[in-house]
């Protein structure tokens, strides 16, 4: 099959390497749509995967292929998202049905052969049936819009007439704010020093949207809060400023999730410090999102609910959808930042 092979950092190779084999228990997916993750751009070329040759995509959905001996429920033929962490199914995490917090396991795209391929095997257990009407194109978006979604749920309260504040309007703070709105938050800003990806908000029905290279995040939040910040910050780009900005927009006992992945060491002052301890906010960590294997209400499961009914919307985040055999090359684009793009999704090379 065709694969993107990742051979050591910054070295991708367009190759053919063996179809994966199937073992009990497994499905294998030929792939719809990979998108690429805002972790995947530095995996790529600054980190590395965990060894060397790697395929990476862990964002993806497409069609059953083949199942494996004692795989029931699914048949070859049937469109499904795939949950890319595989748990180890022996540790404590686990037992309570925590696979995010699992002790040893493994992820597709990172540890073990991705999406940027033809196919994909995975155990029938981390694979869901994408509902009639999401197409493939929005089904693969189902993991970072399960991450966003999963980032609000960690505050565990209502957002209804709240106030949100997304600091990062990639896809993944996209995401968040719709997410904010779905579950009736009262006033929605974002901030970005892209002016595209505000253009895209504002697309997306978001008015409160700031370039903070013009405009001063804490400023415009106390006057439009009467000094009183807001209740919940996500932070969503992973820079020093955001992070900063994020801890000195928060209102009294409000919450900060810390979302996206750090670029860079993060200095707080003792001022910041001191602000934060005072108004007693709560700062919380989040990764990845919460699944089921039973087939129980979790993160997944109500993304593609919310896909289906139209209530979340995902197919405007896509600005490039791009076959493997250019995939090299608009990998290298997104890494020297040589054009915009939002949500890219790769996709096997025609036939």
């Amino acid at each position: 099959m065709e694969a993107l092979v990742l051979h050591g950092i910054g070295d991708l190779r367009l190759e053919q390497i063996p179809v994966p084999h199937l073992a009990d228990g497994e499905v294998r997916v030929r792939i719809g749509f990979c998108g690429v993750c805002g972790s995947d751009i530095p995996r790529i070329f600054v980190k590395g995967t965990y060894s060397f040759p790697t395929v990476c995509g862990h964002e993806f959905a497409g069609i059953v292929e083949a199942c494996g001996p004692g795989v029931e429920g699914f048949s070859p033929g049937d469109p499904v998202a795939v949950f890319p962490l595989l748990w180890c199914g022996k540790c404590s995490a686990c037992e309570q049905g925590k696979y995010v917090q699992c002790h040893d396991y493994d992820y597709l795209g990172s540890r073990s052969d991705g999406a940027f391929a033809e196919y994909v095997v995975a155990p029938q257990q981390n694979l869901i049936p994408v509902p009639q009407g999401v197409t493939l194109e929005e089904a693969s978006m189902t993991e970072p819009a399960a991450v966003a979604l999963h980032a609000l749920r960690r505050v565990q309260t209502s957002l209804a007439g709240k106030t949100v504040a997304i600091f990062g309007a990639g896809p993944i703070g996209l995401m968040t704010a719709q997410w904010a709105r779905i579950m009736g938050a009262a006033e929605i800003f974002l901030f970005d020093i892209v002016a595209e990806k505000l253009g895209l908000a504002k697309q997306l029905g978001f008015d409160k949207v700031f370039n903070t290279l013009i405009e001063r995040p804490i400023e415009i939040i106390e006057t439009r809060t009467d000094g009183k910040g807001v209740h919940i910050c996500i932070e969503a780009a992973g820079v020093p400023a955001t992070y900063q900005d994020a801890l000195g927009s928060v209102r009294r006992g409000g919450s900060v999730v810390f979302l996206g992945n750090p670029a860079a060491d993060v200095t707080l002052s003792a001022a910041l410090i001191s602000q934060v301890m005072r108004r007693e906010v709560s700062i919380l960590g989040t990764w990845n999102s919460d699944y089921s294997a039973a087939g129980n209400d979790d993160d997944w499961r109500t993304v593609l609910q919310a896909m289906a009914s139209g209530v979340l919307v995902l197919a405007p985040l896509i600005t490039h959808k791009v076959p493997l055999t250019d995939s090299s090359d608009m990998l290298h684009k997104m890494w020297d930042k040589r054009e915009f793009y939002a949500k890219v999704l790769i996709h096997p090379s025609e036939e």
